[in-house]
């Protein structure tokens, strides 16, 4: 009898290390958000981005973390804040503005990092390819360059005489090839009815006076502004002067729309951050970030500011009106 107490004693005490084991805690997640913002304000890719981490099973304070870092405003503090993730351990490091992922891919080799930049991370040096990208880096991008020529087409309801326009960006957030086929695009959108696309570049700030004298002396009836962070950190110098040059202006983010712009037509920006869960939750279970194709953004959103379009003496066709996603009035 007491061999047999002794011997189920035995099994009991072999078998309670793997059953205790099984019942501890799964390891929370610790992620690291890099943001241009500050603290205090409310961060809505974050929230999109909780909700995709919900959507994917996970519970905030169970199964996952985050590690906000917040730059003010100030890039510089970047490349310290994604240093000081690494030394943390964090298991994937999200980095949506571009200063953001630059800093980011600078600081470590080691931690996988998802983008969500609103520059073509090929020309930019970031990743290899869209479709291997290599290294520790991957996500979404922000940018939906194929709807330029839609955008045009817009821009011609509300000014139907417009003929030539004029396409401002940011050298190196595109490559070459691909702003040179949008100008082309355009010119051949209307069924050769002679539209001329100018191309301007501009860095900054210190670049818009000469960008929008260059579109002045090329009588620009138009303008289309391609998405970029540096752009959308300084979008009130540029709406201001499309505004003192009477130009009506089409941009991708409806942050430009709801600043003040004519009309915005582009990415969602909040489904972007919310998809960059699946990448997170791919990469937790194992996943190479090398591995995972960039995709780009899925669902566009179109925003009409009819106080602009009041001040320029534009009407926007009802046709046009019933398809946004926002009116401003």
């Amino acid at each position: 009898m007491r061999r047999r107490e002794f011997t189920l004693l035995g099994c009991l005490a072999v078998g309670w290390p793997f059953a205790a084991r099984a019942q501890q805690p799964a390891k929370i997640a610790r992620i690291g958000w890099m943001s241009r913002g500050n603290a205090s304000a409310t961060d809505a890719n974050m929230t999109a981005f909780r909700q995709g981490m919900r959507e994917l099973g996970y519970a905030e304070g169970q199964s996952f973390a985050i590690e906000p870092r917040y730059a003010d405003g100030k890039a510089d503090l970047m490349p310290a804040q994604a240093a000081e993730l690494e030394r943390l351990g964090v298991d994937v490091i999200i980095a949506g503005p571009f200063e953001a992922l630059q800093a980011a891919k600078q600081s470590t080799s080691r931690v996988p990092i998802i983008m969500t930049p609103s520059a073509d991370p090929v020309a930019a040096g970031i990743v290899a390819s869209l479709d291997h990208p290599g290294g520790n880096i991957t996500g979404i991008t922000e940018m939906m360059p194929e709807l330029t020529v839609q955008r045009f087409a817009m821009l011609k309801q509300i000014v139907p005489t417009l003929s030539r326009v004029a396409i401002l960006w940011r050298p190196g957030t595109l490559d070459q090839a691909t702003v040179e086929k949008l100008q082309k695009d355009i010119s051949s959108s209307t069924g050769g009815a002679g539209v001329r696309a100018l191309l301007v570049g501009a860095t900054g700030p210190a670049d818009f006076d000469a960008a929008f004298a260059a579109m002045n002396k090329e009588a620009a009836e138009g303008l289309l502004v391609l998405v970029n962070p540096f752009f959308a950190i300084d979008r009130k110098h540029i709406i201001e002067r499309a505004a003192n040059h009477r130009l009506p202006a089409i941009y991708e983010w409806k942050l430009f729309a709801q600043s003040g712009g004519l009309i915005s037509y582009g990415a969602v920006v909040a489904d972007v951050y919310r998809r960059a869960a699946g990448y997170a939750d791919k990469i937790l279970k194992g996943a190479r970030p090398g591995d995972l194709a960039v995709e780009g953004p899925t669902k566009s959103e179109l925003v009409i500011n009819l106080k602009t379009a009041k001040a320029l003496g534009l009407t926007v066709p009802q046709s046009l009106l019933a398809r946004a996603d926002e009116v401003i009035e």
